[in-house]
């Protein structure tokens, strides 16, 4: 059974290893980062559990900007709670439970709460060759991102309400 909850602080030792295990180190949040992020928009932080085990989570801060740019990711003072649009910073799943829907679950949550709290869309950056799974989802390919986050080559996408 799996289970989505709003990340609470307590969580941030497993949640920091699960970052660390779905990104490069160039791209993983840090510790400390991933504090940040749980004091200042719990309510965008979801965590999916398996037996009382974090093995992934979704999260990012509401900005008025219809697209993310790298000072988003380190600096969570820009968090604008009452903003237009839900920003994702990470999805991530561990290897062992990759392939069973998780991301989907994760991804769908977060689209019913930015609904629910009125916000005009969802906003991320991904790889290549992801394009295709967030499509599936409505997101829409702005093209390469002017994100130079972790030296990769990023590709805006947006999902509007």
């Amino acid at each position: 059974m799996i289970n989505i909850r709003k990340v609470k602080i307590e969580d941030l030792d497993e949640v920091s290893e699960v970052e660390a295990v779905c990104f490069l180190e160039a791209e993983a949040a840090t510790k400390s980062s991933l504090e940040q992020r749980i004091n200042t928009f719990p309510h965008s932080f979801f965590v999916s559990e398996s037996d009382g085990k974090i093995i992934g989570f979704i999260n990012g801060c509401i900005t008025n900007k219809n697209t993310i740019y790298d000072e988003l990711f380190s600096d969570a003072s820009l968090h604008t709670p009452d903003g237009e649009y839900q920003a994702i910073f990470g999805l991530d799943v561990i290897p062992e439970y990759r392939n069973k829907g998780i991301a989907a679950q994760l991804m769908n949550h977060m689209i019913d709460v930015s609904k629910l709290n009125g916000r005009k869309g969802i906003i991320l950056t991904c790889k290549e060759h992801l394009i295709n799974y967030y499509s599936k989802f409505g997101f829409k390919n702005k093209g390469i991102s002017n994100s130079g986050h972790g030296g990769a080559k990023w590709y805006d996408m947006i999902l509007e309400f």
